[in-house]
């Protein structure tokens, strides 16, 4: 197997990261798994940043406070995981922020889709940061981040956000493809390893050769 590798910093956290590229694609599925597991802490504290029994989260980013509304209540339905913010989703909102901010990353301009946007605190932070977002979820999500989305942001607002439906596996609307998107994010969206297949469907419909991914997740049950 071989691979190329580049040396960069990434963002405020010190570490040098290999950018690395494969023959196939096994390949380079395999790596990352094994990155992801030897690296991730033998205890970990779930929950670290959010709480789930709270009607809403409050979080400065990017000059602004922000408020997102929770719906508790909604976490007992079956497969019903966006109502409530997760750790990974204020990580990589914070990664964004900072990326931004160290200038690694320019968010200002582009084009952005979220997959399982849930409360939508990535993409009001993506959007803050100059993007033009659009945070997607199943129908029965849409009513908790479209209120989010309206009253995080009312001002200030660099780039702009749209809320639209989105079933993994359909076929998307052609807004969320053309043009492709540059960057798809995406927080805590696996709840289920029936989930994968259709997730994996949508980012081959929604991706080009220029898009970026980024998810952010945590290994539990494990």
């Amino acid at each position: 197997m071989e691979e190329e590798r580049l040396e960069m910093m990434l963002g405020s956290y010190g570490g040098k990261v290999s950018v690395l590229e494969w023959e196939t694609e096994s390949g380079a599925a395999e790596e990352t798994m094994l990155l992801w597991g030897i690296q991730q802490p033998t205890v970990s504290k779930q929950n670290a940043f959010v709480s789930h029994s709270s009607l809403q989260l409050l979080l400065d980013a990017c000059g602004h406070s922000l408020s997102i509304l929770q719906s508790p209540s909604s976490l007992g339905k079956p497969g019903v995981t966006g109502a409530v913010m997760w750790d990974s989703g204020v990580v990589l909102g914070k990664f964004l922020e900072h990326a931004v901010d160290l200038g690694i990353l320019v968010l200002q301009g582009k084009k952005v889709v979220e997959l399982g946007s849930g409360c939508g605190l990535v993409g009001c932070i993506a959007a803050l940061l100059g993007a033009q977002v659009i945070l997607t979820d199943l129908p029965d999500r849409l009513r908790l981040l479209k209120k989010n989305v309206e009253s995080n942001l009312r001002h200030g607002v660099r780039g702009s956000a749209a809320v639209k439906e989105l079933t993994w596996g359909d076929d998307p609307d052609n807004d969320l493809i053309e043009p492709p998107p540059d960057y798809v994010l995406g927080s805590d969206v696996i709840y289920s390893e029936g989930a994968v297949v259709d997730l994996l469907d949508s980012l081959t419909q929604l991706c080009r050769p220029q898009t970026t991914v980024f998810l952010s997740g945590e290994l539990r049950n494990v």
